[in-house]
């Protein structure tokens, strides 16, 4: 037999073998490509929460009542009267979540945490029970004679509205706003990634807490960093 003739046949398993090669390559990135498809990317399930979040645009994460006590004495005519208002109302503690940016969420894929830097606090404007509010005064004769009465109302109206503001900066209250913000922000990201069935854990903190995190705060990756790169792979695999 001579040489061209076991070369011809050969050939056609040569041919068939690369066949083979290529196909399985083919199949090979075909597979890689759907699984990635199919597989829950931590990533883009943590972006989608953050869009979904900054719709919501402000979160009340807790809410706390008190009461105001404030008194208010004036003179005129030689004559005093005095006025004291129990004003009852509640205040909302509340999160701008249309502050909280793509920069502001980080993921670590060492350790598989999604770190979250949630805005500071805002407390709303004390809403008055109106309904509820008590008033005692001392001074009949300057009241009936003078507007006084009036002008007392209005003081008492204004710095029982300012007395209720300051005391919601108790910081007991601001504690436990903060610690139910920290709660409401870790399950609204936890929840899509546990339904997709990934395993990461949600550590959400506030920018006066920054120093606590550098170190883990400089190795990890803003998640909009993380979604380039994964959109340049895809187009440079295409």
């Amino acid at each position: 037999m001579t040489g061209r003739a076991v070369g011809n046949r050969w050939a056609p398993a040569v041919i068939l073998v690369g066949f083979l090669v290529l196909l399985g390559a083919l199949a090979w990135a075909l597979f890689d490509r759907v699984e990635s498809s199919i597989s829950p990317d931590p990533v883009s399930i943590a972006n989608a929460s953050l869009s979904n979040m900054q719709e919501q645009n402000r979160l009340t994460v807790f809410s706390a009542s008190f009461n105001a006590t404030v008194t208010t004495t004036l003179t005129k005519l030689g004559l005093s009267a005095r006025k004291t208002l129990i004003m009852p109302g509640s205040v909302r503690y509340e999160l701008d979540l249309a502050k909280l940016e793509a920069d502001d969420v980080r993921w670590d894929d060492r350790d598989n945490t999604l770190y979250v830097e949630i805005p500071a606090i805002e407390i709303a404007r004390p809403e008055v029970h109106i309904d509820q509010i008590q008033t005692y005064d001392d001074g009949g004769i300057l009241m009936a004679l003078t507007d006084a009465e009036d002008v007392l109302d209005q003081a008492n109206r204004r710095k029982g509205v300012e007395e209720l503001a300051k005391q919601a900066q108790n910081p007991v209250q601001v504690r436990l706003a903060r610690e139910a913000a920290r709660r409401a922000v870790r399950h609204n990201f936890a929840v899509p990634l546990q339904a997709a069935g990934v395993e990461a854990k949600i550590d959400a903190f506030f920018p006066y807490e920054r120093s606590r995190y550098k170190e883990r705060w400089d190795y990890s990756r803003p998640i909009r960093e993380v979604l380039a790169e994964q959109q340049q792979k895809r187009e440079e695999a295409q």
